[in-house]
């Protein structure tokens, strides 16, 4: 099977990166055509001024004369791959795959209309912005041949939310690159130091960061270290949070670069996933927790379908706790803590581990692919 990888997907996500290396590792031919106009914008929500999106725009639109252009003159194919963010992407190739009567995949992995009115409640859900949004997804889920997520939680959120046939929307897991992210565990008793326990993403609602920092003012007067990785949205009212009430055991970086987080993950006791009570929040399974599953290490993340999906295969060392509860979280890293402190360093989630490498991803797709492989244009549609 050969299978064109078209648009202005953005190849710093590791959800394009190990669903593209996948797909080859599985012997399935890929063939790329992209424009590469993210270069640089870690989080889309925070682009901020006019001009700044202006010319986001621009760069966007400029792109799709030349990338038609190529498409055009490539050999036969089988399929064509949308991926993240594509919801323009699929709307422009649609006709021209159509023509060359191909059928379009489309990776939505993140709905831009769940993440900007329904997570970070960037507008109402009456606002025109919102309903613009949701219009323009919907149209875009229809041009599709074939939609898929990136867990049956998600997938099931998004019929929901577009109105879509049950069993309509596929599913993918996110995965790990765990070259990048593998610990070499050793038998060596724990160092003599204070507990560290990590937590790094964007500063989201979906993460729900302000749990975090009501849970270590529980843990105020124990010896923890708490450490922040990130910025974003949620930056002023955190900031805002610990002005109000200091926490000295609490160190925040806003940024550490992609390869340096193994480093901060590698110097954790325990490490932390997402909290945030929203739906979304509860469909999916962010790149950190795949990661810290492939770096072996205690994970504590809110309870959710999502992350059971994932679980049900073996049982690794992930301490599940309700959604937006920072006793509970106190509560549960004073458990792990005294696991920590009393125990020599182990293997921890290694069978999990084997089964969200990129060939194991790869592998999902194919598997998805080839059970809709019935599905073909229909020039009447």
């Amino acid at each position: 099977m050969k299978i064109v990888l078209w648009g202005t997907y953005d190849t710093g996500k590791p959800r394009v990166r190990l669903l593209r290396d996948g797909i080859r590792k599985n012997g399935l031919e890929l063939i790329e055509c992209h424009a590469n106009v993210w270069d640089g914008i870690e989080d889309k929500s925070q682009i901020k001024g006019i001009f700044s999106k202006l010319g986001l725009m621009a760069r966007l639109l400029c792109s799709y004369p030349q990338l038609i252009w190529r498409y055009l003159h490539l050999p036969a194919h089988d399929l064509v791959l949308v991926s993240y963010p594509g919801l323009f992407d699929v709307l422009v190739i649609r006709c021209f795959a159509w023509l060359r009567r191909v059928p379009v995949a489309w990776d939505v992995f993140i709905s831009a209309y769940d993440t900007v009115i329904d997570d970070r409640r960037m507008f109402g859900a009456r606002h025109p912005v919102a309903q613009a949004l949701w219009g323009l997804e919907w149209l875009a889920l229809r041009a599709a041949n074939r939609v898929f997520m990136d867990t049956k939680a998600h997938a099931k959120r998004l019929e929901t939310l577009f109105h879509l046939h049950e069993g309509e929307c596929g599913a993918v897991w996110v995965g790990v690159e765990t070259e990048k992210f593998s610990i070499a565990q050793t038998l060596l008793p724990r160092p003599l130091k204070p507990l560290q326990v990590l937590f790094y993403g964007q500063f989201i609602p979906l993460h729900g960061i302000e749990h975090i920092v009501e849970a270590a003012r529980l843990l105020s007067h124990e010896e923890i270290d708490w450490i922040l990785i990130g910025k974003g949205q949620e930056t002023s009212r955190i900031r805002a949070m610990l002005a109000e009430q200091p926490l000295p055991r609490m160190h925040w970086h806003e940024w550490a670069d992609y390869q340096d987080l193994i480093n901060w993950i590698r110097q954790a006791d325990i490490c932390l996933g997402i909290f945030g009570t929203s739906e979304k929040a509860a469909n999916v399974i962010p790149n950190k927790v795949f990661q810290i599953i492939a770096a072996q290490k205690p994970l504590i993340t809110r309870d959710s379908p999502a992350i059971r999906e994932l679980l049900q295969h073996c049982p690794p060392c992930v301490s599940l706790i309700p959604a937006g509860n920072p006793r509970a979280l106190a509560d549960m890293v004073q458990q792990q803590a005294d696991i920590v402190m009393s125990r020599k360093e182990s293997s921890c989630h290694s069978d999990l581990a084997k089964k969200i490498d990129a060939p194991a991803i790869g592998a999902q797709f194919h598997a998805w692919l080839v059970g809709k492989q019935n599905f073909k244009i229909d020039h009447d549609d």
